[in-house]
């Protein structure tokens, strides 16, 4: 559990921070979705979820194939800040950039300490 404790930690506040700081998480999604509130809140509580379940050792395979497919399907509004980094000014382009690959790292690390650690 130990392991788990710190990626627990990361999602479970990120999930907070959708309900916390709503405007941020809607301001990056694509323009093509409907409901950008519902789907921040949604997806704030898909990382709360998954952030819990990582700890348990019984869930910690659930919780991080659940996490992985969360990232998956955040995937999208990460592309559309890099895309369009003149709405995100604030931030430099090329950390939009970084950030892409940066959810392939996100989800190794789940895969190292939830899914494939036994």
């Amino acid at each position: 559990m130990l392991a788990r404790l710190p990626l627990a930690l990361i999602f479970v506040s990120a999930g907070i921070l959708h309900f916390l700081r709503p405007g941020m998480y809607e301001a990056i999604m694509p323009d093509q979705l409907p409901a950008h509130r519902e789907l921040v809140y949604a997806s704030g509580v898909a990382e709360i979820a998954g952030g819990i379940a990582v700890l348990p050792q019984k869930s910690a395979r659930w919780g991080g194939w659940f996490l992985i497919a969360t990232l998956v399907a955040v995937f999208p509004a990460n592309v559309n800040m890099a895309v369009n980094p003149e709405r995100f000014g604030k931030i430099p382009e090329a950390l939009l950039w970084v950030r892409l690959p940066l959810q392939a790292l996100l989800m190794a690390w789940v895969w190292a300490v939830a899914i494939r650690r036994r």
